[in-house]
């Protein structure tokens, strides 16, 4: 991506380049649209799918008497949230794509950019 903006700047192009932090998303991901999208786009099936859809239920916030279910967010702490967000939010790279813009995803850092 660097060498794309400076080649448009060497050529007085116009570039555009905007940087999002989608940290605050990992609290609205829907678990089942999550596993959907992991089953749907990733093929996974079976006792991979099983045992995320595990993972991802009953689980609960708060304290011990006062509790709520869950049924959103992807757990901090786990070396699986990069890869469950990145799956969640691959629909943008479709999103781009269809109006020529380039992206870059890596967990919550997007790079949307177009020279």
């Amino acid at each position: 991506m660097r060498d794309t903006l400076v080649r448009s700047i060497d050529n007085n192009q116009v570039s555009i380049l905007v940087l999002l932090d989608l940290s605050g998303a990992f609290d609205t991901v829907d678990h089942n649209i999550l596993l959907s999208v992991l089953h749907n786009h990733f093929s996974v099936t079976d006792v991979a799918l099983d045992w995320l859809r595990s993972y991802l239920s009953d689980r609960t916030h708060g304290q011990q008497t006062e509790s709520f279910p869950v049924n959103c967010s992807v757990p901090q702490g786990s070396v699986l949230v990069p890869v469950q967000f990145a799956a969640y939010t691959e629909d943008i790279t479709d999103l781009t794509e269809r109006h020529n813009v380039r992206s870059h995803l890596y967990a919550d850092d997007t790079q949307l950019h177009d020279c």
